[in-house]
């Protein structure tokens, strides 16, 4: 094989890549789309909370623990 030559990439190789470049354009698609939208609203998500407004309590946590039977 002369040395100038591009070796033999596979079908999936290249499934691959395009993939990758697919998702990469879609999450800078994605990140475009929601900074227009903060933009023209000028509000941020989630909203901040009135400094007079509580937060709920957090349950504690042997709330979240399974018990064995």
């Amino acid at each position: 094989m002369k040395s100038d030559e591009v070796p033999f990439r596979s079908l999936r190789e290249i499934e691959l890549e395009v993939e990758a470049e697919m998702r990469e354009w879609g999450r800078q698609r994605l990140q475009q789309k929601l900074q227009e939208q903060a933009d023209q609203h000028g509000r941020v998500f989630p909203p901040e909370r009135p400094a007079d407004v509580a937060r709920p309590a957090a349950a504690p946590a042997a709330a979240h623990r399974r018990r064995r039977r």
